[in-house]
């Protein structure tokens, strides 16, 4: 009797498993990640991302982009996937990044991201106040899907959710 209840379990959890395999959302290749961010920092970024275009690929021959990466402290081998639109002039705190990292790199994703955050906060304490806040009120999370997110710019908690928003809808 304990035997054919173990054999019942058993085949009841094979089940399950086979179960929560099947019929799930196919997961998203890096080409379509990279493209939903960019979608989502443009439609939601503002104006700003009008003056710092959404970058979502690393390209050391395109200075600005290098620089962009090498600002936030990204490296491109912790990444899947990403887009971002950064400020890199010293007088605005104004970033937004979605970055996918690749399995095992969220720590060293946020990490990075958080550095960003803390010099930029460095930066504009006794320079800019307006800025400095801006920095202060930088959001930075991981969103349920993986996607670690920073938005740090003039109204950034409505920015933040505007995004998050869509890339939960997608």
């Amino acid at each position: 009797m304990k035997k054919r209840a173990a054999l019942l379990c058993a085949a009841a959890l094979a089940l399950a498993a086979l179960t929560g395999c099947s019929g799930g959302e196919p997961e998203r290749t890096a080409e379509e990640w990279t493209d939903l961010y960019v979608q989502a920092i443009t439609n939601h970024g503002g104006e700003m991302v009008e003056y710092n275009p959404v970058i979502s690929r690393f390209d050391p021959e395109d200075g600005t982009s290098a620089l962009a990466l090498e600002s936030l402290g990204l490296a491109e081998e912790d990444m899947e996937a990403f887009g971002a639109s950064v400020s890199v002039m010293n007088t605005q705190a104004y970033a937004i990044a979605a970055v996918r990292p690749v399995q095992g790199k969220t720590d060293a994703v946020r990490e990075a991201l958080q550095g960003y955050v803390d010099r930029q906060q460095s930066s504009f304490e006794f320079y800019l106040p307006d800025q400095y806040q801006i920095a202060q009120d930088a959001r930075l999370e991981t969103l349920e899907d993986g996607t670690v997110l920073l938005v740090m710019c003039q109204d950034g908690d409505a920015v933040f959710e505007a995004i998050r928003g869509e890339l939960e809808r997608a």
